[in-house]
């Protein structure tokens, strides 16, 4: 039996008052180290709260307040040197592992460093099992996906560990839910719109993942608008939008209109230039937070042009981008690369993972792992070449003597309560750019100033368990757009077939539901509701989550017979405070649309034998980027 958070911590609950408090300190440091090398050490079963989940950030929280050396002790030194330490376990750490061994041979001695209890940092790994059924969920990074073309250092990563992209048609049932008659609904709150009402969508592509569902009837738009709980006025203009085409930017030239549309927010050329009633804009509120982790208040409207949003047929606009478009909004025209694993990219990876340490993982082909079970005693095994070393969160990267002649790296990292140092030739920081600047005080100002400025943009993916689905099947859905509500989409799985896994077929079979929450503080300049919505999430418990949920589930499915009580089997949150890269936006980052030096190319730059690796030295929230980093930190590494 995999034996869960509060089991096999004994209860032992953390305080949030005392920083440097967490259940792994508690334990202690033999206590953990026997813990990880036990057979119920098994994060990807754990359910309740995940994703950066209670233990992973207090002490690096205390060290950003000046808090954490107070008290810290000094670092016992271990013997070992590395001929590279890797600071952060998720895709671009371990890309930058992988290929450092890769070139430098088999015998190369790396460890890599990962606060939290399990490795692939965002590509989270949850699994059910539901009366001997396993089901597999992802918990952040959903896909081998990107706006634009992969570049060609990611597509042989990809293929290289065996992944064929190109077999992405065989491994969905893409008509499955169509094939039952499901399609999108959109569900009205009481609390935003003034009644509980679940309408099927009017078109589709309102909420959810890319996935088939049935076409709406023709007389959807009128059936939808009938019922909508909206003021008059704003049925009117809702339909207007979808339907007239009108140039709202009369006198001007196609480059001159997305000058205008890129200066201004989605939100004011509705109610200004495409003069719609205040009341649309609950309805279309939360339609980007998914790509940019805010509202339509904070996005341009250029790049709601771009994402398709409707309101923009009678522009006249030439399909070329225009100066200042997020990368997600601009069209790519060349062949689409896509896969979905059941578990995300959480199995690339393990892919990367096994690459690293052979033995934790059995042989074969990604297929062969979907469903296999990865042995986290391997992982940190004294004297193998290469170790990954989980719950060791790192607070002082610093070169032993002046950066530009120093031939070693000192790393000192907290694991359960007690300090530990080790020595590396050289340094990957793969961990969160806004936290380097409090890890590596030697840096140059200007280059913790580029690296504060990424401030990361926080979301959940909570995955339910159900017992059935049968209420979605009853209620003609296979997903829903909720604008007003705690978590604002949902959709049932994506039903892909890999290896021996299979997907549910029938609506009397358990399922994964997916919900999504992105918290945000509309009217503030982006970035700062990116702080404010991390704040929120670090200071919501599980147990609220959990009301909310069967709140929510209740009260859209409800009419379909669903019971929270009876239908929901478990619950794992996958809350990220420090989520997405922060992508630039030309509301608020003047460079980006004026073609200025981009602060996250200054904040990559090497420093000595130090090398800096993430999805944060792009710009860009896509798992290309965190390959493609994670390679050039490890050329630089080698060089």
């Amino acid at each position: 039996m995999v034996l869960s958070r509060r089991d096999f911590l004994n209860g032992m609950a953390l305080s949030t008052a005392a920083a440097l408090v967490s259940p792994w300190k508690l334990l202690g440091l033999d206590a953990a180290d026997a813990l990880e090398r036990s057979p119920g050490y098994y994060p990807p079963a754990l359910t309740g709260m995940r994703g950066s989940h209670d233990g992973v950030y207090e002490a690096a929280h205390a060290l950003r307040d000046g808090l954490f050396w107070e008290k810290a002790g000094a670092p016992q030194d271990e013997d070992d040197v590395y001929d590279l330490v890797v600071v952060g376990g998720g895709v671009s750490g371990l890309t930058a592992a992988h290929y450092f061994r890769q070139w430098t041979g088999p015998r190369t001695r790396i460890l890599v460093l990962e606060n939290h209890d399990d490795f692939g940092g965002h590509a989270k790994r949850n699994e059910f099992t539901h009366q001997g059924r396993l089901l597999i969920g992802y918990g952040g990074s959903f896909a081998i996906d990107s706006p634009a073309a992969y570049s060609p250092t990611a597509r042989r990563l990809v293929r290289s560990l065996g992944i064929d992209v190109a077999r992405w048609p065989a491994a969905v049932e893409g008509s499955l839910y169509s094939g039952l008659g499901l399609r999108e609904g959109v569900f009205f709150d009481r609390q935003t719109f003034g009644s509980d009402v679940l309408l099927q969508a009017p078109a589709p592509g309102e909420a959810g993942e890319a996935i088939e569902a049935a076409a709406p009837p023709a007389d959807a738009w009128d059936t939808f608008v009938a019922k909508a709980p909206l003021p008059e006025a704003a049925r009117r203009d809702l339909r207007r939008l979808h339907s007239e085409r009108v140039d709202y930017l009369p006198g001007l030239s196609s480059a001159q209109k997305k000058a205008r549309l890129a200066r201004m927010s989605y939100a004011d050329y509705l109610t200004g230039p495409a003069k719609c009633d205040p009341a649309v804009l609950p309805y279309f509120q939360p339609r980007p937070h998914s790509l940019y982790g805010v509202g339509i208040d904070a996005v341009p409207a250029q790049d709601a042009w771009g994402l398709g949003f409707p309101g923009f047929d009678g522009l006249g606009l030439d399909p070329t981008p225009g100066p200042g478009m997020n990368r997600d909004a601009i069209p790519y025209d060349g062949p689409e690369y896509f896969f979905h694993f059941p578990d995300g990219n959480a199995t690339l990876a393990r892919l990367l993972v096994r690459s690293l340490v052979p033995s934790c993982l059995p042989p074969g082909g990604p297929d062969a792992l979907v469903s296999a079970r990865c042995d986290y005693a391997r992982l940190d095994q004294a004297g193998a070449p290469a170790r990954v070393r989980l719950n060791s969160t790192v607070v002082k990267v610093a070169h032993r003597g002046p950066a530009a002649s120093a031939g070693e790296v000192e790393v000192t990292y907290l694991r359960a309560g007690a300090l530990r140092r080790v020595r590396g030739k050289r340094v990957v920081l793969a961990c969160w750019s806004s936290m380097i600047p409090y890890l590596c005080a030697e840096l140059p100002e200007a280059q913790r100033d580029a690296l504060a400025y990424a401030v990361k943009v926080p979301i959940v993916y909570t995955n339910v368990l159900l017992r059935n689905w049968q209420a979605f099947a009853k209620l003609g859905l296979s997903r829903i757009y909720a604008p007003g509500c705690y978590h604002t989409s949902l959709n049932l799985d994506l039903p892909v077939r890999v290896g021996a896994y299979r997907c549910p077929r029938t609506p009397d079979e358990p399922i994964l539901l997916h919900m999504v929450r992105t918290p945000c503080s509309p009217g503030q300049p982006a970035r700062q509701q990116h702080r404010a919505g991390r704040l929120e999430l670090l200071t919501t418990p599980f147990a609220e989550f959990e009301r909310r949920i069967h709140d929510e589930l209740g009260r859209m499915l409800g009419p379909g017979g669903f019971d929270a009580a009876r239908d929901v089997a478990a619950i794992t949150v996958n809350r990220w405070p420090h989520g997405y890269a922060y992508q630039y936006n030309s509301l608020w980052d003047p460079f980006w649309l004026d073609g200025g030096p981009q602060p996250c190319v200054a904040a990559r730059r090497r420093f000595g034998r130090i090398s800096i690796a993430n999805a944060d030295a792009a710009a860009y929230s896509y798992l290309d980027a965190a390959i493609d980093q994670g390679h050039r930190a490890a050329r630089e590494a080698i060089a």
